[in-house]
């Protein structure tokens, strides 16, 4: 696959829905500051994706926060079945266990056809963490504590995104996905 391709269009998606929807009202920043690392793995096994993760686990909590604050494994090739995806997310926190990184870092999930319990696959809610592609969003604790303290909404921002998606419509949402990308959303 084209990393250029996935690249550019995850950092639109960035853009487009994440930042330009204020799906998360701290992303701008790291974003704008070129303060996210973007990792495409080529991995096609859960067993090679541990690896790459349990990498960048360390990649990421032994760099400062200047250099990159978090991280976005995108791995196009493995865990394409969302509910493999979603059974992975278990083997990612005992990553995170092992590596003695608990309370350190943690991982949001994103995927193209993210469904949360007891919704639609067509539920506008959903596309609140659908992505281009498959990804692992490292976040060092630390700055997700800092955010949270300067933000003291932060236990609406779910349903206020909720609302945001589903007040845009499905049909509003996919034609925004399909100005940055050319993959089946």
């Amino acid at each position: 696959m084209d990393h250029r391709q996935i690249l550019n269009e995850t950092r639109a998606w960035i853009e487009a829905v994440v930042i330009g929807l204020n799906l998360c009202p701290f992303a701008q920043s790291v974003f704008e500051s070129g303060l996210i690392r973007y990792v495409v793995s080529d991995v096609r096994t859960n067993r090679e994706l541990k690896e790459v993760l349990d990498k960048e686990l360390h990649t990421l909590n032994q760099a400062t926060s200047s250099e990159f604050d978090n991280t976005l494994l995108i791995h196009p090739q493995v865990l394409t079945d969302f509910y493999a995806y979603n059974d992975f997310l278990d083997t990612a926190d005992q990553v995170i266990k092992e590596s003695a990184l608990d309370g350190i870092i943690q991982i949001a999930s994103f995927h193209p056809d993210y469904r949360f319990a007891d919704t639609q696959p067509d539920d506008a809610a959903n596309y609140t963490n659908r992505s281009p592609y498959p990804m692992l969003h490292l976040l060092r604790e630390a700055s997700v504590s800092k955010a949270v303290d300067s933000f003291p909404e932060v236990d609406e921002i779910p349903d206020q995104n909720i609302n945001t998606m589903r007040s845009l419509g499905i049909d509003h949402i996919k034609g925004l996905y399909r100005s940055f990308t050319s993959r089946k959303i």
